[in-house]
């Protein structure tokens, strides 16, 4: 390298909203430098999510058009390097950040926080309104960058956990999950669902979980206490069996006509938290049955601060146990995420970037 060329990297681009094509792959791609407060880290591994398909296919719609092309805050700058979910090493810091921090391994918050609250909402994300993981490194403030490094898991296991069990935890929080109640998760078997099944067992819940046929014992061995399948067409039928009490909680990230046709399920005062819509964004249900029986209907998109560090102490503790279905080189994204869509895989789906 001369002294006036720029150190560069190998990133996977988004170009504009679009299909697998919109997404180009840089060799020369240029590499960030830390600013004050912030540290380079050089990523080695980056899990895949659903809201990276969504925000490359612009599928978040607007409140006027549910159909626009958007990402979830609306407007998007092109181009993004995409990817939510990253572990990695610091390599590089900027002024004011402590250099002991250089060659730890971290686990990064991809959230982008309006105030110091550690209550706060996220009003952006990593890999959406700032570039994230999908390339060799990525700059990030330094007070996002949590020391993992006496964690048991492997760097894969770790990049499971940002968006897939912050999202889970912060739902089961938001809707006031505890010990005894009977939790209904739907789309078990993916990366969110699986993470609802462990933290819900964890907290004491007996958890229903809805998923398909032959994905049943894995959600099983991941905590549920009962495994329904999707496609069934006594689906409410064996909720009913499961849960002949009733349903205290349920936590959605299906969303589509499930809603109407499970929200009878509920016992009076039950919640039922969404953080998804991938059987359909638009929807009609009976809203008697929400008021009728005080049913809460709550929303939530992240985690915060509060959750994030939380989630890291189980990280460090090796109390969560990810499921990885598979791994593909940064180079092969676009085979990465086809297998993601295809709903095959059983947990999480990573990207290694040292493998390109």
């Amino acid at each position: 390298m001369t002294p006036s060329s720029k150190p560069v990297m190998t990133a996977a681009v988004l170009t504009h909203f679009g299909g697998p094509d919109a997404l180009v792959l840089h060799r020369d791609w240029p590499r960030p430098s830390p600013l004050a407060g912030q540290v380079l880290v050089k990523v080695t591994a980056a899990a895949v999510n659903n809201t990276d398909i969504w925000t490359r296919e612009g599928a978040y719609g607007l409140p006027e058009d549910p159909s626009a092309k958007a990402a979830w805050l609306g407007t998007f700058d092109f181009p993004r390097i995409q990817g939510g979910d990253v572990v990695g090493v610091v390599v590089e810091v900027g002024a004011g950040v402590d250099k002991a921090t250089v060659g730890r391994r971290v686990l990064i918050d991809p959230a982008l926080y309006p105030s110091d609250d550690v209550n706060a909402s996220p009003v952006g994300y990593l890999g959406s309104e700032a570039d994230g993981g999908f390339a060799d490194y990525v700059v990030v403030d330094a007070t996002h960058a949590y020391d993992v490094h006496d964690s048991p898991l492997s760097d894969e296991e770790l990049a499971c956990l940002p968006v897939a069990f912050g999202t889970a935890m912060a739902m089961l929080d938001r809707a006031h999950a505890v010990a005894g109640e009977t939790l209904l998760v739907t789309g078990a078997s993916g990366g969110v669902g699986l993470a609802l099944v462990q933290l819900g067992a964890a907290l004491g819940a007996r958890v229903v979980a809805i998923t398909s046929g032959s994905k049943g014992d894995v959600v099983l061995a991941n905590g549920a206490t009962a495994a329904v399948t999707r496609d069934s067409a006594d689906l409410v039928q064996q909720i009913r069996t499961a849960a002949p009490d009733g349903i205290d909680v349920v936590a959605d990230i299906v969303g589509g006509d499930g809603l109407a046709s499970l929200m009878p399920l509920l016992k009076d005062n039950g919640r039922w938290v969404i953080a998804g819509a991938i059987a359909g964004p638009v929807i009609e249900f009976d809203l008697r049955r929400l008021y009728l029986h005080n049913v809460q209907l709550i929303g939530s998109s992240m985690h915060t601060r509060a959750h994030f560090a939380r989630l890291v102490e189980l990280a460090r503790a090796g109390s969560v146990h990810p499921v990885i279905s598979g791994t593909y080189p940064l180079a092969e994204i676009a085979e990465g995420q086809s297998e993601f869509l295809a709903r095959r895989h059983i947990g999480k789906i990573v990207l290694l970037p040292n493998g390109n």
